[in-house]
């Protein structure tokens, strides 16, 4: 066994809470690095409100890329009545659609289902 140290609780609480403190400055700064290295993005108050609001989250992702359903088609070759199909929800878009709707708008497919 180790050597032991004891330490007022006091002490240990505020040691314990300077390491929490290092280890959110550390993910703020992993953080930034990869938004600097293009690998994260900030995503407006806006659009994070219409997709908890319960908005296709195709058509919010779609309309914050500037897209419209033809551009998007194009973009990623699914077809213009699919796109709008699920933008409605009248349909779920098979994984290959949502694959390519995803990667033409730049998000991940759990963005988008």
């Amino acid at each position: 066994m180790g050597e032991m140290v004891t330490i007022p609780r006091e002490e240990y609480e505020r040691l314990l809470a300077f390491a929490e403190d290092a280890e959110d400055a550390a993910a703020v700064a992993r953080f930034r690095a990869r938004l600097a290295a293009g690998e994260e993005e900030l995503v407006p108050a806006a659009v994070l409100d219409r997709l908890l609001a319960g908005e296709s989250p195709l058509r919010v992702w779609r309309e914050h890329r500037g897209l419209t359903q033809s551009g998007l088609a194009r973009a990623s070759g699914v077809n213009r009545v699919v796109v709008a199909d699920i933008e409605a929800g009248r349909k779920g878009g098979s994984v290959r659609s949502l694959k390519a709707l995803a990667a033409a708008l730049g998000v991940g497919i759990d963005d988008l289902v």
